[in-house]
C-alpha cells in the first residue's frame, strides 16, 4: 500500500504503532525460552522454503514446521480482536488483508508439505509450546 493511500494518522497513534515490535514480542520469547528448556532448537525469523518472502517467528527446518506468534490486534483473534473507531473502515481492510495472508501462507506451506503452528499472544507459552511439540512429534 502507497503512503498516500493511508489515511493522516494523528502523531500519538504514529508514535505508538512506531513502537510495534515485528520480532522478539514478549509472547513469543516467552514461548522461545519454553522450546529452548525442552531441548528444542530452531530458527527465529525465517522464512520456512525459500523464495517465500513470508517470515515465520520459529523454522524447525528439518521437522517442516512453522510457528507464527499472532498478535490478537493484528491478526483478529477471535476472543480479542478489537476494531479500532479511527479511520474504522481502512483498518478494517488492513485487518482484513492481514488474516488473507495468514489463510494464503497456511495453504503455501502446507502444499509444500510443512505444519504450521499458529499461537495468538494470549496463549501460555507453556501450552503453546505442547502444541509445538506434538506438531514436531508427527
Amino acid at each position: 500500500m502507497a503512503s498516500s493511500d493511508r489515511p493522516p494518522t494523528d502523531p500519538r497513534t504514529r508514535s505508538r504503532m512506531s513502537r510495534q515490535r515485528r520480532r522478539d514480542t514478549v509472547p513469543e520469547l516467552a514461548l522461545r525460552r519454553e522450546l529452548h528448556r525442552r531441548g528444542l532448537r530452531f530458527f527465529v525469523d525465517r522464512a520456512p522454503i525459500a523464495g517465500m518472502r513470508r517470515r515465520a517467528d520459529l523454522v524447525f527446518p528439518r521437522r517442516r514446521v512453522a510457528v507464527y506468534v499472532d498478535g490478537c490486534f493484528w491478526h483478529r483473534c477471535p476472543e480479542h480482536a478489537t476494531a479500532p473507531k479511527n479511520n474504522a473502515e481502512w483498518w478494517d481492510a488492513k485487518l482484513a488483508a492481514n488474516v488473507r495472508r495468514d489463510r494464503d501462507t497456511d495453504a503455501r506451506l502446507a502444499d509444500a508439505g510443512w505444519t504450521v503452528v499458529r499461537v495468538w499472544e494470549h496463549e501460555d507459552a507453556t501450552t503453546a509450546a505442547d502444541r509445538v511439540q506434538r506438531s514436531l512429534a508427527q
